[in-house]
């Protein structure tokens, strides 16, 4: 297999026989402590540079505590279902700046919802050792029902008979975001935290707060 923790420049076959055997390596199970820091972390694409943004805040209060972005040159095409080696790199770097190293990392992306089973959040919760979640704004695989129209409404996601993942309605009367383990968590704490962090929009804090954040420091033309 790959080192992934040092070696990314690979074609996508090769990419996808890493997710194939790092998928194994996905732990999940309930959350052995209390979390008190949360983490966020998005990535802009601009003028063929990605920037990350990694953003800490205390849970429950989600107040601000530390932030780190980096820019490197885009070396993986877009490719779907390939986005942690496209913005991996770059996540690690901006995580590795934090002085702070946090009890959970929300994605902006897939999770176990994913077609080998090994979206960015479990490739980078494997690679960091830290409990992840994924929560991505659109479904990369699954078949599910419309969750009910309230907040805290949710449905299976489901991919040849097994769950991977939920449907999350996050504010009423919004579409719904998809939930899905990353590493070290279970579904429904993954759920509970998603739900947690949002506070009155459609995407919880983590991500919101990141994606200003990466947007701000990505190099303009």
């Amino acid at each position: 297999m790959y080192d992934c923790l040092n070696r990314w420049d690979l074609t996508a076959a090769e990419a996808k026989r890493v997710q194939e055997a790092l998928s194994t390596k996905c732990i999940e199970k309930p959350l052995k402590k209390e979390i008190s820091t949360v983490a966020g972390v998005d990535v802009a694409v601009r003028n063929k540079m990605t920037t990350a943004a990694a953003v800490i805040l205390r849970y429950p209060t989600l107040d601000e505590l530390e932030t780190a972005t980096v820019t490197l040159p885009v070396e993986f095409p877009y490719i779907p279902g390939l986005l942690s080696f496209r913005e991996g790199p770059v996540i690690l770097e901006a995580i590795g700046k934090l002085k702070i190293r946090p009890d959970l990392i929300i994605f902006d992306g897939q999770g176990r919802a994913h077609p080998r089973r090994l979206g960015i959040a479990c490739h980078m919760g494997i690679l960091l050792d830290i409990p992840s979640i994924g929560c991505a704004k659109s479904r990369l695989c699954g078949k599910h029902t419309e969750p009910g129209i309230k907040r805290g409404c949710h449905v299976p996601l489901i991919d040849n008979e097994e769950v991977i993942g939920a449907v999350v309605r996050t504010r009423t009367g919004v579409k719904p975001v998809y939930v899905s383990v990353g590493h070290r968590i279970d579904l429904n704490t993954s759920i509970h935290f998603v739900l947690e962090c949002c506070r009155g929009y459609r995407l919880p804090e983590t991500t919101r707060r990141a994606h200003r954040l990466a947007t701000t420091a990505a190099p303009q033309q």
